[in-house]
């Protein structure tokens, strides 16, 4: 059994990171290892849907060596006839399931692009049903702070994540040290070859835009057509990544504060909305908020932030504004429990930090980092998922299997970027600086909106992919599509397409 996580409306934090590169004289020989077939039968959870496992080298330069089984989903495609290839797609992370993506892809796709392609989704090594990486709950409980005040609370947060390191590695395998995005890649080529196809299509969101980025580096020739939605600069350092998150952010906590003063839906419209959301962050630091699901335990300001962050992705504007009302206000309590396994999936810092060799050495340095991510975005006091990313990282010994780099695609075909301008987790910085290191290789479609993932957003964003995909041929140049208003309606539907949750202050594990 998952737990579950509490938070306000269903929603949760979700979170999307980055990508990484080798190059092509880099990658395993397509010779040293053969896939086998996929013996493919109805999957359990819908009959429709066609699940598998492909049997795969955990190490892949140890081809003969100890194997794993990757878990894979397809939707044939519905006009057989008019049957252009397969999409291979991922939901990014790292964590999302792209089985349950698959499961869930009419609520993402167009009929069109479900007519003419099988779409095929994976749970990347380490996630799901592809090996996860599991934890005990009693180490991931004992989670020490991630906002150390001293010296010798940062070495104990060091001490923490090398005890849980060696924890997961004992619950999870030998897979927990190849858990890395170089690796997925090859995993994603050995799919191509046991379906037989001479080239796939990729559509990858979030932390699938590493896997796609890294794959067009590797594999550019095996490919017909990428998209890739809410792009990772994997170029950059632990400094910059930080202050980079920190400000995207909080452009999208002004974003809220203005769509507030300009529509009467907000619960806090008419209202100064900076000063009642740090009104709010001291009463929940000086333990003044009940937690609405148990009383007896208080909300702390990182749990507001953490949920304001998630509302975010949709966003979900009215119902982060209307959460905030009523924990200002008391009113009723909700009662919820749940039973605690022995252990739960965590893959976060299997993978971020095999892709990232953010290693912060010391207070100092670690200091300076949180003092001007909050310099940055003051109301948001800098960015949760940039900080749990590097500070996840504090103490680790080993190297980044996969560490960051300057982009370099050059056999693949025009891709095709999306990102949204006020994205909450995956700047529009990242998308231009990825963009200017593929000149040539890449156009870059520009939603003039908010929220996390782009594809579904409008008709524009929408009839731009699907018209990629099918035709193979990407726009004469870079493109602007506009902004819809946040609505409930919009948000639901975003809601709705299966995207990854991620790490929340006082609940173990990765959320689904």
């Amino acid at each position: 059994m998952r737990p579950t996580f509490r938070v306000l409306g269903g929603m949760a934090t979700a979170t999307a990171l980055v990508l990484g590169m080798t190059t092509a004289a880099d990658a395993a020989p397509e010779t040293a290892f053969t896939p086998a077939a996929v013996d493919w039968k109805p999957c359990p959870e819908l009959a429709e849907v066609e699940c598998g496992t492909l049997r795969l080298p955990v190490d892949w330069a140890k081809p003969k060596g100890e194997k794993f089984d990757l878990a894979l989903a397809r939707r044939k495609a519905t006009d057989p006839a008019r049957r252009i290839g397969i999409l291979v797609i991922n939901p990014g992370g790292p964590g999302g399931s792209g089985v349950d993506f698959a499961l869930g892809a009419p609520g993402l796709f167009s009929p069109e692009i479900q007519a003419r392609f099988d779409i095929v989704g994976f749970d990347p090594r380490g996630v799901a049903r592809s090996n996860p990486v599991k934890c005990s709950v009693e180490v991931l409980q004992r989670q020490v702070s991630v906002f150390p005040t001293s010296r010798q609370e940062f070495e104990a947060l060091g001490r923490y994540n090398r005890e849980r390191a060696a924890d997961c590695r004992k619950h999870t395998g030998p897979i927990y040290d190849h858990a890395d995005t170089g690796a997925v890649v090859d995993d994603i080529d050995a799919i191509r070859r046991s379906l037989g196809e001479r080239k796939i299509n990729y559509y990858g969101v979030s932390y699938g835009t590493l896997m796609g980025q890294q794959y067009a580096e590797r594999y550019g020739r095996n490919l017909r057509a990428m998209v890739i939605d809410s792009n990772m600069d994997h170029s950059i350092g632990a400094w910059r990544f930080n202050e980079q998150q920190a400000a995207t952010t909080e452009d999208s906590f002004r974003e809220f504060a203005k769509w507030c003063e300009r529509d009467r839906n907000c619960a806090l419209h008419g209202r100064d909305v900076s000063k009642f959301w740090r009104d709010l962050l001291a009463k929940a630091d000086r333990g003044e908020i009940p937690d609405p699901f148990d009383p007896e335990r208080k909300l702390t300001s990182e749990t507001l932030i953490s949920n304001a962050f998630s509302a975010f992705y949709g966003p979900s504007w009215e119902a982060l504004a209307e959460w905030l009302v009523a924990l200002a206000e008391p009113g009723a309590t909700v009662a919820s429990a749940y039973a605690e396994p022995e252990t739960v999936e965590f893959p976060f810092p299997a993978v971020f930090c095999q892709d990232y060799n953010f290693r912060v050495k010391t207070y100092a340095e670690f200091s300076a980092l949180v003092a001007r991510a909050k310099q940055v975005a003051p109301n948001m006091r800098g960015s949760m998922l940039g900080h749990y990313a590097v500070a996840d990282c504090v103490g680790l010994t080993d190297r980044a299997n996969n560490p960051q780099h300057r982009l370099r695609v050059e056999n693949a075909p025009k891709i095709l970027m999306l990102n949204a301008e006020h994205d909450p987790a995956t700047g529009y910085d990242w998308a231009k600086a990825v963009h200017e290191q593929t000149r040539g290789t890449t156009v870059l479609l520009t939603y003039g909106g908010w929220g996390h993932g782009v594809y579904w957003r409008s008709d524009c964003t929408r009839g731009t992919t699907d018209d990629y995909l099918l035709s193979a041929k990407a726009p004469a140049r870079d493109l602007r599509c506009a902004a819809v208003q946040p609505s409930p309606t919009v948000a639901r539907k975003a809601a709705s397409v299966t995207l990854p949750t991620g790490p929340a202050p006082t609940v173990p594990g990765w959320r689904r």
